[in-house]
């Protein structure tokens, strides 16, 4: 299996907008713009709304059976190590191995031997293709990349390797993420984890490196953009080398996997990609919930008393909701509305303080990152949820695709001036 040149990642918290998320992508279609879907659902979504992930699969057929598309379409295993990917082998064929647990834990002494004596070519006035400034790459430097990054790739391996032995070489595309961590990856670091993944055969078609700012849940990007456009940009050029140097897939290409609504950095991405004629893989994470909630709210009746009384337990239920989400959420209760005023709203106000617009000035992102982590809530109301979902499915699928097309693709593959 081989992933094209332009992907994008589509969570589902609840499975139930498989065809109004496809949608996106056959409008995106129809302007010349090629862009696979990924459906994507972690262990951890699983299990906060007692799901399994088959059900993500099921979904995913319907959608692609229903709206007739003939394009190739994944379902990702999200954030898999070997405490869970066993559930995730029949039903995906896409996984995303997370590392981010395993930086800074010690490979052996042999090991980190053989890591550094192997990449010791490259020692002194290093000079990757594209970028005017050399490094001056130390054997310390060596060492240090091997002590921190060297064991969580063996342990990719390892997931990898039983991956593989369940579903056969090549029948799955690869990613490797280490982006859930509070330091960034160098672009020199880049090349060195990209050296250990080839040493380790490791067929990655996305790598999904640790940039610096903050890519929080459910809000934009906070951060340096130009400083982000420099890392972008040299890990673009880091990949073109270490595909040529190393033997990885031709395909390779960044992921920017963290945060939710990456608005701010996509026109740097766009421009980049399309500079350079690369690919790129893009994830979401709980946007399809927080539009639910939005169509729920523009439903009105019941369906907005709902979505007012997910919010106000949620309120209730702060610290149980957050913890999990620490690093990266940064929300201030102060400026989180009431539930009694909440409970004021119609439904248009609560869907403007939920909806990702900054020009409007009822947006809340405290309020919209407190939503996000919320959906153990709805998940909990069962089938009063699930129902008002089917009840006003087209109001909420409106609200899905249009997120998708109108904030994301347009912003990062340039379709704004298309109609």
């Amino acid at each position: 299996m081989q992933l094209k040149k332009y992907s994008f990642g589509i969570g589902d918290r609840f499975a139930r907008q498989g065809e109004a998320q496809l949608k996106a992508f056959v409008e995106a279609e129809k302007k010349g713009l090629d862009i696979t879907p990924v459906w994507n659902k972690s262990g951890r979504e699983h299990s906060t709304v007692n799901s399994e992930p088959h059900e993500t699969r099921i979904a995913a057929d319907n959608a692609v059976k229903n709206l007739n598309w003939s394009k190739p379409w994944f379902v990702d295993a999200d954030h898999v190590n070997m405490s869970n990917v066993a559930g995730f082998i029949h039903s995906s064929d896409f996984f995303t191995i997370d590392v981010a647990d395993y930086i800074d834990k010690k490979a052996s002494k042999k090991e980190l031997d053989e890591f550094v004596d192997r990449n010791s070519v490259f020692a002194g006035e290093f000079s990757i293709t594209g970028i005017d400034k050399p490094f001056n790459l130390t054997r310390d430097m060596l060492v240090s990349a091997g002590e921190k990054f060297l064991f969580a790739i063996k342990e990719a391996a390892r997931i990898y390797r039983y991956i593989e032995k369940k579903k056969g070489t090549l029948n799955f595309i690869t990613e490797i993420s280490m982006d859930e961590v509070t330091r960034s990856q160098s672009p020199l670091e880049l090349f060195l984890i990209l050296s250990a993944i080839a040493a380790e055969n490791i067929p990655a078609q996305t790598i999904a490196p640790k940039f610096s700012g903050r890519f929080n849940k459910g809000v934009d990007y906070q951060g340096d953009i130009k400083q982000f456009a420099i890392e972008f940009e040299q890990d673009l050029l880091v990949i073109d080398m270490a595909v040529k140097e190393f033997g990885l897939p031709e395909n390779l290409k960044l992921s920017v996997h963290s945060g939710s609504d990456k608005f701010s950095i996509y026109p740097v991405i766009g421009d980049l990609i399309r500079k350079y004629d690369k690919g790129i893989h893009i994830k979401t994470a709980g946007t399809t919930w927080l539009e639910e909630m939005t169509g729920l709210a523009m439903a009105g009746g019941d369906a907005l008393a709902l979505a007012v009384k997910i919010y106000s337990q949620a309120l209730a239920r702060f610290d149980e909701l957050c913890s999990p989400y620490a690093a990266v959420i940064d929300i201030d209760k102060n400026r989180l509305p009431s539930d009694a005023e909440v409970s004021e709203w119609d439904g248009r106000r609560f869907a403007d303080a939920l909806r990702h617009n900054p020009g409007n000035p009822h947006y809340n992102p405290h309020m919209r990152q407190l939503v996000h982590v919320a959906y153990k809530i709805a998940a909990e109301q069962g089938e009063a949820y699930t129902g008002m979902l089917e009840k006003h499915r087209e109001i909420i699928g409106s609200q899905v695709t249009e997120n998708i097309y109108d904030r994301h693709f347009k912003n990062i593959f340039n379709l704004n001036n298309q109609g």
